[in-house]
C-alpha cells in the first residue's frame, strides 16, 4: 500500500494477536502525524513480535515497545522508533476502544507505543494524549487481553502481564464497511 497516495481515513489495520484480531480505523484529520507514523511502522513490520507490556483492566492495554520483543534486553515501556512526534491533542474523548499514543512526561515524546482504552471512559487523559484511531471490530479481543492477570511492575502498578500477548503482525487493508458493533460491557 502506497501511504503517500492513500487517504488514511480509507485504511484499517488488523492487529493480529495471540488472543485474536483487533481491527482499527484512524482519525487523520485530528492526528495526521501520529496516524502516518503508526501506519508506516506497521507497514515496515516494526510492531511484529512486540507484546502488550502494560495491562490495566478497566483502563487500558499498552503495546508498541520494541523492548517487549522476545530476547530484547531493554526495559519494556522505554523503547521507541528513534524519533518523537509533536503532540496532536484534540477534543476526541478517551472512550472504550479508542487508540491513543503513549508518551513520557513531555507531551511531545510519543513514538511507537500506543494504548487502547478498555474502560468506558478515561476522561482524565482527554486533551493530554493524542487520540488517533479506534477499534472497529474485536472488542472481545480487547476484553480478553485486558483480563489477563498481572503482577506489580516498575513503579508499583499492577500492570505487568503474567501471560505474554504478542502482536504477531499488523495487516493494512482498505477500510471495510461493517455494521457498528455493540459496545460490550468492560470486564
Amino acid at each position: 500500500m502506497d501511504l503517500d497516495q492513500t487517504d488514511y481515513a480509507t485504511i484499517e489495520a488488523v492487529l493480529v494477536t495471540d488472543k485474536g484480531s483487533l481491527v482499527v480505523t484512524f482519525f487523520p484529520e485530528q492526528a495526521p502525524r501520529h496516524v502516518r507514523a503508526f501506519l508506516t511502522l506497521a507497514q515496515q513490520g516494526f510492531y511484529a513480535g512486540t507484546a502488550f507490556h502494560r495491562i490495566v483492566r478497566n483502563f487500558m492495554i499498552q503495546g508498541g515497545c520494541p523492548h517487549s520483543r522476545k530476547g530484547d534486553t531493554g526495559m519494556p515501556g522505554t523503547g521507541g522508533p528513534g524519533y518523537t512526534l509533536p503532540a496532536e491533542f484534540s477534543d476526541l474523548p478517551h472512550t472504550r476502544g479508542v487508540l491513543s499514543m503513549a508518551r513520557a512526561r513531555d507531551p511531545n515524546s510519543a513514538g511507537s507505543q500506543f494504548f487502547i482504552v478498555h474502560g468506558d471512559h478515561a476522561d482524565f487523559l482527554d486533551g493530554q494524549y493524542t487520540v488517533f484511531g479506534k477499534v472497529e471490530d474485536g472488542l472481545d479481543v480487547l476484553d480478553a487481553i485486558a483480563s489477563i492477570d498481572c503482577d506489580f511492575g516498575p513503579g508499583g502498578e499492577r500492570s505487568k502481564p503474567k501471560e505474554r500477548v504478542e502482536i504477531r503482525r499488523i495487516e493494512l487493508r482498505p477500510r471495510q464497511n461493517r455494521e457498528p458493533q455493540p459496545q460490550a460491557e468492560a470486564t
